[in-house]
């Protein structure tokens, strides 16, 4: 669920520009996921991400005290304080990409308080490299670097979104995290970007990965929601 000025959407590659709404009122949507049998809502504050300060806080409070959908949230996660009020709005789960990049004391310091069971890794990259700040700033870290540095430090939980797949239904970047998997076979990987299909789901499985983000092809055919559930 991405969130921007209250509303849920979806970008094309992560382009702000490039920008589809599909709902006026998330907490309805929250209560059509569950009743569709979903357990888990990747929630994405993109004007937190800009801003660099999450700016929903409001709709992650009223969809974790309306559902009990186990939500994991992003989006402009800086501070003690933002991350505090993040928890305490009804996150299970903290999703962190750009502190992970830029300040790892901050982000270990986060994993050894909250434990790392609560403390999510986010990895988005364009052609390998990493991408940070709501995909607007580009980095020369490549994703596999990367992936080494925070493995051996602990990390077992990620989630990769190739950004130029995100948001185009034309499949995810499987061979990609085949070659993940093969380098990090201990690692527990959520696949994100391209996801059209619940087939699409069953080839990540094979692979194995442990989990899918799926977006545009839920709101394009939401009719059939409880396809993806079966």
């Amino acid at each position: 669920m991405d969130l921007m000025n209250n509303h849920c959407v979806r970008l094309r590659q992560g382009d702000f520009a490039q920008r589809t709404d599909y709902a006026a009122d998330p907490v309805a949507v929250a209560k059509q996921f569950e009743a569709a049998g979903f357990r888990r809502l990747h929630m994405v504050d993109l004007d937190g991400a800009r801003a660099g300060k999450p700016q929903h806080l409001h709709i992650l409070q009223k969809v974790a005290a309306e559902t009990s959908l186990v939500i994991d949230f992003s989006g402009g996660i800086k501070s003690d304080a933002d991350i505090e009020k993040v928890f305490e709005a009804g996150a299970v789960m903290a999703a962190i990409g750009s502190v992970a990049v830029k300040d790892k004391p901050l982000f270990f310091r986060w994993w050894d308080k909250y434990g790392p069971e609560k403390i999510l890794l986010g990895v988005d990259v364009r052609n390998e490299k990493l991408a940070i700040s709501g995909w607007l700033e580009q980095t020369d870290i490549g994703l596999f670097d990367f992936l080494e540095e925070m493995t051996r430090a602990g990390v077992r939980q990620v989630f990769c979104t190739d950004i130029g797949r995100d948001g185009l239904l034309t499949g995810p970047s499987t061979a990609l995290y085949r070659r993940v998997l093969a380098q990090f076979p201990g690692l527990q990987l959520i696949a994100s970007g391209g996801v059209s299909s619940p087939s699409d789901l069953g080839e990540l499985a094979e692979i194995g990965c442990t989990g899918a983000i799926v977006g545009k092809a839920i709101y394009e055919d939401f009719e059939n929601l409880n396809t993806w559930t079966r």
